[in-house]
């Protein structure tokens, strides 16, 4: 990628992100009846939003931007295909991005194949989504993983969702999508968040003597902070799940008391960047 395409990706990455400004803590109960977090972020009122990005294997993105324009028509208002910051030539950097995006919890999450696609791809496409207020969230995600279906089954050979920074190999996709349309069929909202949850949100980081989730926000829901002192990285991420779960389905008060936790918003990122979550991070104690 040369110097003006990193300025005009940055320039992107400016006007799509958040702007802070002030708001309040809300509250809703979901259809089904199990409650969902409202939660937002004192002095903030930074909204996520999705950018996905797209590899071909052809240097012609035409087959890419018809489907995506299409799934955008049929379902997803709000996206949009950023046909300025595309590229119909390789981008140097996608090998190592996708090697720390990978999704490093699910077993076999990618493959050598995988891998290769990335090696040899032609072409980016990006799919920016609209700003999501937290009640939309999980329906806008589930927008989001059928244009990763959609754009798939036009070609696309590698997916990776930007706003956290995570990557799942085709058939890890292809499982997360089947996973989603269960949920949605079956109007089951809390599935809904779960399958967002785990196809969009990157965990586990280390950081500062804690696992960390990213992304958790995309479904409306606070990061989850665990101490490493629970284990290994994979118990970390079984606690942040189960964390998560309590929060989606009696609600953010009654978690933090039942597990000691607390709610905090002093976040490592800035408001007007894509991992900044405006909903807080739920420390567990030490």
């Amino acid at each position: 990628m040369n110097l003006m395409r990193r300025v005009l990706l940055a320039s992107m990455w400016t006007v799509i992100g958040w702007k802070p400004s002030l708001a309040q803590q809300s509250g809703r109960d979901s259809s089904d009846g199990d409650t969902m977090t409202q939660t937002e972020a004192k002095g903030s009122s930074a909204t996520p939003r999705h950018v996905l990005c797209f590899l071909a294997q052809e240097r012609d993105l035409t087959p890419l931007s018809r489907a995506a324009s299409q799934a955008i028509r049929d379902f997803g208002t709000g996206f949009s295909v950023a046909v300025d910051y595309s590229q119909t030539e390789p981008d140097d950097h996608m090998e190592q991005s996708f090697a720390v995006c990978w999704d490093r919890v699910e077993p076999k999450a990618w493959n050598p194949a995988d891998e290769e696609a990335v090696a040899n791809h032609q072409s980016v496409l990006y799919v920016p989504g609209p700003r999501m207020i937290q009640v939309e969230t999980v329906r806008v995600t589930m927008a989001a993983l059928r244009l990763v279906e959609r754009l798939i089954g036009a070609g696309s050979v590698a997916v990776k969702g930007e706003s956290a920074g995570v990557a799942h190999g085709l058939d890890r996709w292809r499982e997360l999508i089947r996973q989603g349309a269960e949920a949605l069929k079956a109007g089951d909202l809390l599935a809904q968040q779960r399958v967002g949850r785990l196809a969009f949100a990157k965990r586990p980081l280390s950081a500062l003597g804690y696992f960390e989730s990213v992304g958790f926000h995309l479904v409306g829901l606070p990061e989850v902070y665990v101490p490493e002192s629970v284990g290994n990285e994979r118990q970390a991420v079984a606690t942040m799940d189960a964390v998560a779960d309590e929060i989606a389905k009696w609600g953010l008060e009654p978690t933090l008391t039942t597990r000691h936790a607390t709610l905090s918003f002093d976040s490592t990122y800035e408001a007007d960047e894509f991992k900044f979550n405006p909903y807080g991070i739920v420390r567990l104690p030490t």
